[in-house]
């Protein structure tokens, strides 16, 4: 990262540069995502501008990455292993994505939002989170797939298996909530054994805005530990349920179509 910061003026013409060139009304699907061709003219794409949130003034400090240690703002190095699993886990991908209901995301089947973690990383859109309180456990609510994350206070047992989003205990240090979480079973991410570690801080810096950092670390993906901050900007108003309809007919029609194509002997696209 060459530059930590922005100067408000650098930082309000990028913004409006990606708001422009992520302008899904703009592209043109025949040449590519940064060729622009209006959607009256054949543009067309799963969603239109209206139903993304490309986000303004995220942070008030124009940091230029999320990443705040290593301090250059990028991911440590991975490991070899890592790598060499990555470009397997993706070749066996492409070759069995139409294999059945094994190969296909968790998504597919609208069991866990792509943003709800942890840890949770703010994407396209449905970016929003409603934090509970009561004696003995904080839940974190959030908008993408309504999922809801129940964790208990204080040193819980654990059960003696792992979970999908793993299992998760928080404390109190101070004004921060500190949740640590493991036993991760896997899924979307390809969390997948008891070397992932994760911590979560949620602190309130003021009325409106909570800072949230976790740091993660997993000794057989990356040399080394990163840390995450983001600021969580208060929104009023109500968290309506999202409502997964792809979850009921998706998979189903993803399977069948290409059971279809099979037997009229066409090439499944990846």
């Amino acid at each position: 990262m060459a530059r930590q910061t922005l100067s408000p003026e650098k930082a309000a013409e990028f913004e409006a540069s990606e708001r422009t060139r992520q302008n899904r009304d703009l592209f043109d699907p025949e040449v590519g995502a940064n060729q622009y061709r209006p959607r009256a003219e054949g543009g067309v794409l799963s969603y239109n501008e209206f139903w993304y949130e490309r986000g303004v003034e995220l942070t008030t400090d124009k940091r230029t990455s999320l990443i705040v240690d290593p301090p250059d703002g990028r991911y440590p190095p991975r490991t070899e292993d890592a790598a060499m699993r990555s470009r397997e886990d993706g070749a066996y991908r492409r070759e069995h994505l139409y294999d059945s209901h094994h190969n296909r995301s968790a998504g597919d089947r609208c069991l866990i939002g792509f943003n709800a973690g942890p840890p949770m990383r703010s994407a396209s859109y449905n970016n929003n989170v409603m934090i509970f309180q009561t004696p003995g456990y904080v839940t974190i609510l959030n908008e993408m797939v309504h999922n809801a994350r129940i964790i208990p206070i204080g040193d819980t047992p654990k059960p003696p298996f792992p979970q999908f989003s793993g299992t998760s205990r928080g404390h109190w240090e101070g004004e921060s909530l500190v949740i640590e979480t493991d036993q991760f079973q896997g899924g979307m991410r390809g969390l997948t054994d008891a070397s992932v570690h994760l911590v979560e801080r949620l602190t309130r810096l003021d009325r409106n805005t909570v800072a949230y950092e976790y740091t993660y670390t997993d000794p057989t993906e990356f040399t080394a530990p990163y840390t995450v901050m983001m600021p969580f900007r208060r929104t009023d108003g109500p968290l309506f349920e999202y409502a997964c309809h792809e979850g009921n007919i998706g998979l189903h029609g993803i399977l069948a179509g290409a059971r279809n194509l099979e037997k009229e002997g066409r090439e499944l696209r990846p």
